[in-house]
């Protein structure tokens, strides 16, 4: 038996929770995931999985090897990476999925300027705003935006999004400026369908605070509201990759200067930290130098 192997499978059944979903990670057949899996536990005299018709669980003796073999594994993947040449040249393809907001306004001008780099290397972008199985969809790394991830998701943080309200010069004009968060019951607040439907909150001077709002308009992508505020719809809280430059173009105005919108995480999430291709590694370090704790964009 291939030891690294059956550590390897048994490692992924723990983590995804079925050995259809490993095998499938893993590019294994289910016989084979069941037969390392049988292996794994000859070879330790215990059994590591409570296996029933409708679930698997860890014994007490697989969640003692489970935190061991995942320090072996890792252990083997520094040591791989510590002998591969330091100058080696990424090569070949990744699958990689994001917003359309940040997709459009940043990460394909980074992708290019990867790719310029990296000739040997390919990127194929899938944009949109729904969550997708990076198993299923095959996705080797998703860029996704939120106050907090599932605690589950392997992911690296990649850079901050901070958040601005904003609106046309003619949408204040026409219905003044609100002045404190509570004025905003009195303007038309284009909301997100995942950030803030109903409710908005702030920190202001240090201190956390809340308004209910409400608007003719709601959508689950931040270019829509882009758009809508830019044409004098109303309100909108706006990421600040997308706003800035709007606002230095004299399209929008920032609204309530003086209260925060809570800040977001940018990650890079994927699936396996023991399987992450060497050009998914490496690309992940290019956005994080690209981007960085202080993003260029809320400073250019």
């Amino acid at each position: 038996m291939d030891r690294m192997t059956a550590i390897a499978v048994f490692v992924e059944i723990a983590e995804r929770g079925s050995l259809t979903a490993a095998a499938e990670a893993l590019d294994m057949s289910r016989a084979m995931v069941t037969r390392y899996l049988a292996e794994l536990e000859r070879w330790l005299g215990v059994r590591v999985l409570h296996r029933t018709t409708r679930r698997i669980g860890l014994t007490g003796a697989g969640e003692t090897a489970l935190a061991r073999f995942r320090q072996m594994l890792e252990i083997g993947d520094d040591l791989r990476l510590a002998l591969a040449a330091d100058d080696a040249e990424p090569h070949g393809q990744i699958r990689i999925t994001a917003s359309m907001s940040f997709g459009a306004s940043h990460l394909a001008a980074a992708v290019a300027d990867y790719l310029a780099r990296h000739p040997h290397t390919r990127i194929d972008m899938v944009l949109g705003e729904r969550a997708v199985n990076l198993v299923e969809e095959r996705i080797d790394l998703a860029i996704r935006i939120a106050r907090e991830l599932d605690p589950n998701l392997i992911a690296r943080r990649l850079s901050v999004c901070r958040s601005v309200l904003c609106a046309s010069p003619a949408y204040l004009a026409q219905r003044g400026r609100p002045q404190r968060i509570e004025d905003l019951a009195a303007h038309n607040c284009l909301t997100h369908h995942y950030v803030g439907r109903s409710l908005w909150e702030f920190r202001h001077r240090g201190e956390p605070c809340s308004v209910a709002v409400g608007g003719n308009l709601s959508a689950n992508e931040a270019s829509v509201l882009l758009a809508a505020a830019r044409a004098g719809a109303g309100i909108a809280p706006l990421p600040t990759y997308q706003a800035l430059d709007r606002v230095r173009a004299g399209e929008l105005e920032i609204v309530l200067p003086d209260y925060e919108l809570p800040p977001m995480g940018i990650h890079g999430v994927y699936a396996s930290r023991r399987q992450m291709p060497a050009l998914v590694r490496s690309f992940l370090d290019f956005l994080v130098e690209r981007f960085g704790d202080e993003p260029y964009w809320d400073h250019a």
